[in-house]
């Protein structure tokens, strides 16, 4: 027997070894192999098993070392082929990613410690009809494996989580593994906590991500290993491990962008983690107070079950004021409305606790320069620059910092006649503590949440009343409950609205249910004020009960444009430091594309190439082109009859593109 294989680092053709007879396992597809290369034995992954050496090797062939174990899962190799082709990468990829970050021993700096303000750990809950239903129709697709794939629509403080810890027991005691996904690391971190201290010590517990530390990370491989019933807690890592007796996948908050990964190539966890669950015929469970428009779709059209958790666990659902920045009322402040005021002042007279949230962090969006219209931009990035408390302009992109010039570099105007735009989460803490001397207020930004030390420090007073007003941006959206919160104040809520982006009123409304839904979780009499700079349909979905409805309302505009769920789309980008380069390569790429398109003749809309807004990032130039058809087949064979090596710029392929 030989086997191609392919080496786990450095060089990356395919290499002949044979197999000796001795061997008593024989290796399969994606099997870890070591095999000598010069006078060293490194791993290498298997790509192709032959039975007799190729007639055209005529030179001695070596022995391959020895096989590594490898966990058990008799559909993983079905499933990594699969994700390969939608990705249009190579099956290595993801088996050497795996191999790779478990040996790896660097550990991001992200913390989770246990919090003071934690709830009491609820173990013995007795569950709602409504979460029992969700638990008893799934059981039986556990212990009797089937795809089932099913949306828990659970408003804000609905106990979906005891909903997975029931079915976590359940599937455990059925000697069987779990998944549960979350879309950050953070959030992985406080759920984990939270599952170790409300499940039973017997239970035995993973997190698999960035922030985990090698010696976890090699007791998991053990445990997969030896087919242990295991829970394994993470964001986009965990559904590409191999899992013998894998039993359950949850998926919470599933509509949330964070499971696409931020670099190429940008894998949608949620999506890979419904392809696993379909390939091991095992049923899988999406929660979200806010399901995406895709899965209400999956719901409508494919038959997924669905269940609702309509009400809270504790409190009350807040009250909604939509309040217009555009009126002509006198305030003393334009961002702070005088019916936003007069509630802050209120919930500070009442020793309750209140939320301010801006979607942009730093002081202003830009300075511009008053007599020549001169913008301050990064020199390596196509954004203007932001200015910070601390007087530097700053890019978020690619964090380079400067300070604000005291002269316009094009004019030489003096600083006075800088005009500084826009607003951010700096800018508010300084509104609020001119209008609220007294107050106690925190930010919670990407700027502030860096140091996790501070952050959690922040967490903890905040939640234990030392801080009365917290002004944050979607960091404080979701996984926290602070039960003294009786007001939410969200400034220009339809800032996002505008963004040329197809879904931008989905995530928006996601995003603002989700900052409201912090309010009124343990008292009755809550508070959310909505401030827009114009009305919006939107608003009128701001009810989370009534946030299924916007799915109907949003439907027949996607159906017109063609855009999904009715159509499948497909985002292509081009990337290199010369931006004639990759203008030049986007034409001709486009070309191809439309050439074999119509020599197929498939039914697919191909746009661009575009210039995205951002199309300039640490000096390196994009272009993008979208590919919208109902088969994603047709257009995974499309770009597969790219020729790469015609191109001098970067070819990215990433389907069903969040933002």
């Amino acid at each position: 027997m030989f086997i191609n294989v392919r080496l786990l680092n450095g060089f990356n053709e395919p290499l002949l070894y044979h197999i000796p007879e001795h061997w008593q396992q024989k290796p399969s597809i994606n099997s870890i192999v070591h095999v000598p290369v010069r006078n060293q034995i490194v791993p290498a992954i298997v790509t192709q098993l032959l039975v007799s050496k190729p007639a055209h090797i005529t030179f001695a062939i070596r022995d391959a070392d020895h096989l590594e174990a490898f966990p058990h899962d008799t559909c993983y190799a079905q499933f990594i082929a699969q994700l390969a082709q939608y990705y249009a990468l190579e099956p290595l990829h993801f088996v050497k990613r795996i191999k790779q970050f478990v040996t790896d021993t660097k550990k991001q700096d992200v913390e989770y410690q246990a919090q003071e303000y934690s709830t009491p750990a609820l173990l013995d809950v007795q569950l709602t009809d409504e979460q029992h239903n969700v638990c008893a129709f799934l059981k039986p697709h556990i212990t009797t494996p089937q795809y089932t794939p099913t949306v828990l629509h659970g408003v804000t403080g609905s106990g979906k989580t005891e909903v997975y810890k029931e079915l976590i027991m359940h599937a455990l005691t059925h000697n069987k593994s779990v998944l549960l996904l979350l879309p950050e690391v953070t959030l992985a971190l406080a759920f984990a906590h939270r599952l170790k201290h409300e499940l039973p010590d017997q239970v035995t517990l993973f997190s698999f991500h960035s922030a985990v530390g090698t010696k976890e990370k090699k007791q998991l491989w053990q445990a997969l290993l030896d087919a242990q019933p295991v829970v394994i807690v993470g964001v986009h890592l965990p559904v590409l491990l191999p899992i013998a007796n894998l039993g359950l996948i949850i998926v919470d908050e599933e509509h949330e962008t964070g499971y696409q990964e931020k670099k190429h190539p940008k894998i949608n966890s949620k999506e890979a983690a419904i392809m696993r669950a379909y390939t091991a015929g095992i049923p899988i469970l999406l929660g979200s107070a806010t399901p995406s428009i895709q899965t209400l779709h999956n719901v409508q059209q494919k038959n997924w079950h669905f269940f609702q958790l309509p009400k809270r666990f504790a409190g009350a659902f807040p009250a909604i004021k939509i309040v217009l920045l555009s009126d002509k009322k006198q305030r003393k402040n334009f961002w702070i409305s005088q019916e936003l005021q007069n509630a802050i002042k209120d919930r500070l007279q009442k020793k309750e606790q209140i939320i301010i949230f801006l979607n942009r962090r730093g002081f202003s969006f830009f300075v511009q320069c008053k007599q020549c219209s001169f913008i301050f931009s990064c020199h390596g990035c196509s954004v203007s620059l932001t200015l910070h408390t601390d007087g530097r302009l700053t890019c978020h992109y690619c964090d380079h910092k400067m300070l604000l010039p005291t002269a316009c570099p094009t004019c030489h105007a003096g600083e006075h006649q800088f005009l500084k735009k826009g607003i951010g989460t700096q800018q508010v803490v300084s509104i609020i503590q001119q209008l609220f001397p007294e107050a106690r207020i925190a930010r919670a930004d990407m700027d502030s949440t860096a140091k996790k030390k501070n952050w959690q420090e922040t967490v903890v007073q905040f939640a234990t009343g030392k801080i009365d007003i917290l002004v944050g941006t979607q960091t404080i959206t979701k996984g926290y409950d602070f039960p003294n919160v009786t007001l939410v104040g969200i400034l220009w809520a339809d800032l996002n609205l505008h963004f040329p982006i197809y879904n931008a009123a989905e995530t928006t409304l996601q995003q603002l249910i989700q900052v409201a839904g912090r309010a009124g979780r343990q008292r009755a009499e809550s508070l959310v004020i909505v401030q827009a700079m114009a009305n919006h349909t939107i608003f009128e979905y701001m009810n989370e009960i009534d946030y299924i409805k916007f799915f109907t309302h949003v439907m027949g505009s996607r159906k017109m444009l063609g855009y999904p769920p009715y159509k499948r789309l497909v985002e292509i980008e081009l990337k290199h430091t010369d931006e004639l380069t990759v203008e030049r390569d986007a034409h001709t790429l486009i070309y191809a594309l439309q050439t074999n398109r119509s020599l197929k003749k498939w039914d697919l809309h191909i746009l661009g190439p575009a210039k995205p807004p951002v199309h300039k990032i640490k000096n390196t130039y994009a272009r993008k082109i979208y590919i919208k058809g109902v088969s994603m087949q047709e257009i995974v064979l499309l770009f597969a009859s790219i020729n790469h090596k015609k191109y001098k710029s970067s070819i990215y392929f990433c389907p069903n593109p969040v933002t």
